[in-house]
């Protein structure tokens, strides 16, 4: 083990998921106390035990009073609350056409994606003011910087929390708070049928959701998209004290699919 975080407690918010498990994961791994938060508890409970997570908790991260309880939680059990990363799903629909796409499906991640990222950097970082240090980390695909059809509102949404990224770094930093972002997008170890019948509302055959694959990896300047442990080593590094310079920007991990 690693000791990159060791005595640092983190929250990873969706933390059932790809991304969110597999971090959290490399928190623990780094020597953190780490919790996970979501919305499903059966799924929880069995990613929890499988990450070597110290606990959960059940909450919607649209319910701020929810979010509060669980970051006070947290820190009377713990002491502290030093990492928070939120990488809950916000509900993009996607492969719609603008003309097209109703202005609910637009405007879902959006709205759902600011509020709940709102909600749990605030509270993160009111924690993190009171105690002189702390971590607040976010995720996006980084779509803002660029122009697709058939994106919904995920650039729009993207655009928001960067934002929100820059905008509270600037204003918790002299309390020792840093807020960093990550951009990453199609990571293709986690695609399913099942994922893609959600966000474009139609089941794909295998052999076109391996086209879509191949596709993403050609766009990328490595010519392979990332993977989850990259995104999970980068947020580790960028939650411990070697990245304590990096504050209000995001680090690029699409594998040049976005050259900045």
């Amino acid at each position: 083990m690693n000791a990159q975080l060791q005595d640092r407690t983190a929250i990873v918010w969706g933390g059932a998921g790809d991304i969110g498990s597999t971090t959290a994961k490399a928190f623990a791994e780094a020597g953190a106390t780490v919790y996970l938060a979501g919305r499903t508890e059966a799924t929880l409970a069995a990613k929890a035990e499988e990450v070597g997570a110290a606990g959960y908790g059940v909450v919607d991260i649209l319910d701020e009073e929810a979010v509060v309880a669980f970051v006070d939680r947290v820190v009377a059990e713990t002491g502290s609350l030093d990492i928070s990363f939120n990488v809950a799903d916000r509900g993009d629909i996607q492969g719609q056409a603008l003309l097209e796409i109703s202005a609910a499906d637009y405007t879902q991640p959006v709205v759902r994606g600011i509020t709940g990222s709102f909600h749990t950097a605030r509270a993160a970082a009111r924690q993190m003011v009171a105690q002189g240090h702390g971590v607040v980390l976010a995720l996006d695909s980084g779509s803002a910087r660029g122009s697709a059809p058939g994106m919904g509102g995920t650039s729009a949404a993207d655009g928001a929390l960067d934002a929100l990224v820059r905008d509270l770094a600037a204003e918790v930093g002299p309390s020792g708070v840093r807020v960093v972002g990550i951009w990453t997008a199609g990571i293709t170890e986690t695609f399913t049928t099942e994922k893609f019948e959600r966000v474009l509302g139609t089941r794909l055959p295998d052999e076109a959701l391996d086209g879509i694959k191949a596709n993403l990896d050609g766009m990328r300047m490595t010519k392979q998209s990332p993977r989850l442990k990259e995104v999970a080593d980068t947020a580790t590094f960028l939650a411990s004290d070697g990245a304590g310079a990096i504050t209000g920007t995001w680090l690029n991990v699409s594998s040049g699919m976005y050259p900045s």
